[in-house]
């Protein structure tokens, strides 16, 4: 279908969670959602942000309604609290997992001693899904609908392959951390995506990357994007998008009617564009059988949860 970002379909009574919701994309696919009619739970780290983001967001979508979670991504108890605030919604149509901590350090660690990029991108994600899933099912079903989880990653893991399969082992190049963390994130996803049509559950499991998004061409936002917040420079900025921009990819998978589970969604463009479905990168969606197994269950092990499919 044409997808237009800019004039989403109505989506009045639907509710919509976003991690990491206090800044950057997070926050303008929260304020795209709640333009088009969404109740957004704005799910992020500090809970006085939160109050700030909630209140840039009715500024500027008047009437909107938002609901705060706090939620560390670098606290499996965090998550886990966090994920029970958002079992017992009385309704939740899907997650945005866009969330997590950009410090690439290799020798930073969660609360939880992992490696941070890895525990708070990816094990963090498992251990809210596998608490969750449950009442997204449930809830799906008895609105005959499809609930979305939305698994937000980069365009480096089509750029540096990387290899995924010894979750011990952390890169000590940043930015190679984080693309592993995010191809381990693509596998994990698209093996959910399969589990899910396996179980007959009516949830889809999709994969998305924002492109680049840069705070030069980004609106600003009281709080959000402003003198009050640093700025950071992007050596990619002629060929980039704002932020507001790189979330539309997320958007769309979030509520595109003809969405399907096991899609992926990307800027037409690469760095930035409307957001369109593309092929993922064979190595995440279709890994050996054998390693994506391994993983789910390293996974689990690290996130202390199972799941119930």
């Amino acid at each position: 279908m044409t997808w237009d970002p800019e004039h989403l379909p109505d989506l009045r009574g639907r509710v919509y969670a976003v991690t990491g919701a206090t800044a950057g994309i997070g926050y303008f696919a929260a304020e795209q959602l709640a333009a088009a009619g969404a109740e957004v739970v704005l799910a992020s780290r500090s809970a006085a942000k939160i109050d700030v983001a909630a209140d840039t967001l009715r500024h500027h979508v008047p009437g909107a309604v938002t609901l705060p979670v706090t939620i560390d991504l670098a606290s499996l108890d965090s998550v886990a609290a966090a994920a029970d605030e958002l079992a017992a919604l009385p309704r939740l149509d899907g997650i945005l997992l866009n969330g997590g901590p950009m410090e690439l350090s290799a020798r930073a660690k969660t609360v939880d001693s992992l490696p941070l990029i890895l525990g708070a991108h990816t094990v963090a994600n498992v251990a809210l899904l596998a608490r969750l899933l449950p009442a997204l099912a449930s809830g799906a079903s008895a609105r005959d609908s499809v609930a979305r989880v939305v698994h937000t990653s980069t365009g480096f893991v089509g750029l540096f392959p990387t290899d995924a399969s010894d979750l011990s082992s952390t890169p000590r190049i940043g930015v190679r951390a984080y693309t592993k963390a995010k191809t381990v994130t693509e596998i994990f996803a698209f093996e959910l995506d399969r589990r899910l049509r396996a179980a007959g559950l009516p949830v889809a499991s999709i994969v998305t990357r924002p492109g680049v998004g840069v705070d030069a061409k980004t609106p600003e936002r009281a709080g959000i994007r402003d003198s009050t917040v640093p700025y950071r420079r992007n050596p990619y900025t002629p060929w980039a998008q704002g932020k507001d921009s790189a979330a539309w990819s997320g958007v769309r998978a979030l509520v595109d009617p003809s969405a399907t589970g096991g899609q992926y969604y990307a800027p037409r463009e690469g760095r930035r564009g409307v957001p369109v479905a593309v092929e993922p990168y064979p190595h995440t969606a279709d890994p050996d059988p054998e390693l994506a197994t391994r993983l789910w269950r390293e996974l689990e092990q690290l996130a202390g949860v199972s799941f119930s499919i």
